[in-house]
């Protein structure tokens, strides 16, 4: 499995205030650390960001960018994903991933049967949840994550082991509708 070289750590919003100051969602697990970094660059690796967070604002925070002075210089880097290069980021304890590791996992049950892929990882607030194409269903299916229903991850190996709870790889396919009886049948009285 290759690891991504650079990983989204944040997002631009919008413009904030008339001096240049940008809004910023940060996808950190310390929400302010998105600052730590030294350099932040585009989807491209070709723009750089050095950002300072001047404050949390609802929904984020508000930051100056270098070279950024004016609202419209600003209002120019909404939607601007915030990258940075694997190798700055923190090393995690052996249980802990980042998501970007996670995606594109090939999804095994405890029996070695092959069922499909990650294709993402979500937290809605109940807790980190994978989305998994899995073969043969029409629907994502939607695995809590957690270590009984994923004891083993090998990044190495590019694979997840997984012992998932009752109903979570149910052939979800529409199923055709009853045909309808042209006859009766005698009940048992």
């Amino acid at each position: 499995m290759t690891i991504p070289e650079r990983v989204c750590v944040g997002a631009v919003i919008g413009a904030f205030g008339i001096n240049g100051e940008i809004r910023i969602k940060s996808f950190c697990s310390d929400p302010k650390s998105i600052a730590d970094y030294d350099q932040l660059t585009d989807e491209t690796g070709e723009k750089t960001f050095n950002l300072k967070i001047i404050g949390p604002i609802k929904g984020g925070f508000s930051a100056r960018v270098s070279g950024v002075r004016y609202r419209d210089q600003a209002e120019n880097l909404k939607g601007i994903a915030l990258y940075v290069q694997r190798n700055e980021m923190p090393n995690l304890a052996d249980d802990e991933f980042y998501y970007s590791d996670l995606i594109n996992l090939t999804v095994f049950d405890t029996g070695g049967i092959e069922l499909g892929k990650v294709m993402s990882v979500n937290d809605h607030g109940a807790g980190d949840f994978l989305e998994i194409k899995a073969f043969g269903q029409k629907n994502l299916a939607l695995l809590p994550f957690t270590k009984k229903s994923v004891p083993t991850v090998d990044l190495k190996l590019g694979r997840i082991i997984i012992d998932p709870p009752n109903g979570v790889f149910d052939n979800n396919e529409a199923e055709e509708p009853p045909s309808p009886k042209n006859y009766l049948e005698l009940g048992d009285e």
